[in-house]
């Protein structure tokens, strides 16, 4: 099979905002971080996404927390850790989180709205991020929410401070950004360099599957979880292990292969952490 069949399928277990109370099935403890990696695993995820959560289920950017949670994932199973510098607490808390080498991590590019909140990333500050990232051999995640944030990385580029692919996720559907249209992803996507490696985010129930499930005809990644829906279907809540099972049938419904961690990181070019 081509490597072109492949496809990366990244599970975004928990998020910035949701907590258990809105769907119990979110992981908030490092066992349960541990034991749902395996899961998203097992059903053809080959990258994790992590939003640190503290004892009481809440979103923390705590170092000794997110360590211990990316400690017990990395014993569970062989997933591709991808860390979130993203939340709604101080920059600097979120940016140290990188120290941990994990082998990819957001590089939220642009200050937005998001929903009810101010998502700050000042420009110099994540500059410094990046420059960061390459001397620690962590992937740079490029989360685009519009089209601004995708000139922003394009000039990061060009000042050395991103290695290519560059690996963009594309996130729509925020209150504050770009609307979840294919006319939104398909202009974005246009605009990436040629080598660029680009995922679909499609935020709420309404628009999760049916944009990911265009990206995939595409030929991008796609990336589900409960950070990206809180629900299955009408009624029914989500679970981190049925989302990536319904998303990998999709895939191979069109005839892609979800990749296995060893092509994910060939097809990503990760580099080997320092």
């Amino acid at each position: 099979m081509d490597i072109m069949d492949k496809v990366v399928i990244t599970a975004a277990v928990d998020g910035p905002i949701a907590t258990p109370a809105d769907n119990p099935n979110l992981p908030y403890t490092p066992e349960e971080f541990a034991r749902q990696a395996k899961a998203v695993y097992a059903e053809g995820a080959s990258v994790i996404h992590i939003h640190s959560r503290g004892a009481d289920g809440l979103p923390t950017s705590d170092y000794g927390r997110t360590k211990e949670i990316l400690d017990a994932v990395h014993e569970s199973c062989p997933i591709l850790t991808q860390l979130s510098t993203g939340g709604f607490f101080p920059y600097e808390e979120r940016a140290k989180l990188v120290e941990l080498k994990p082998r990819m991590a957001s590089l939220n590019l642009c200050t937005m709205t998001f929903g009810k909140f101010e998502f700050r990333n000042p420009p110099l500050e994540v500059r410094k991020v990046a420059a960061r990232m390459m001397e620690l051999g962590v992937k740079a995640e490029l989360e685009i929410y519009d089209s601004g944030h995708l000139d922003f990385a394009l000039r990061l580029l060009k000042e050395g401070l991103l290695l290519e692919p560059l690996q963009f996720s594309v996130v729509l559907g925020v209150d504050g950004g770009a609307a979840a249209t294919p006319e939104n992803l398909n202009i974005l996507v246009n605009r990436m360099p040629k080598n660029a490696i680009w995922q679909m985010i499609g935020v709420g129930a309404k628009v999760n599957l049916q944009l990911t499930t265009i990206a995939l005809a595409m030929g991008g990644n796609a990336r589900t979880g409960i950070e990206d829906t809180l629900w299955l279907s009408k009624g029914v809540m989500a679970e981190n292990p049925a989302l990536i099972r319904r998303l990998v049938g999709v895939a191979k419904a069109i005839g892609r292969t979800p990749a296995t961690v060893e092509e994910t990181e060939k097809m990503l070019q990760l580099p080997k952490l320092n």
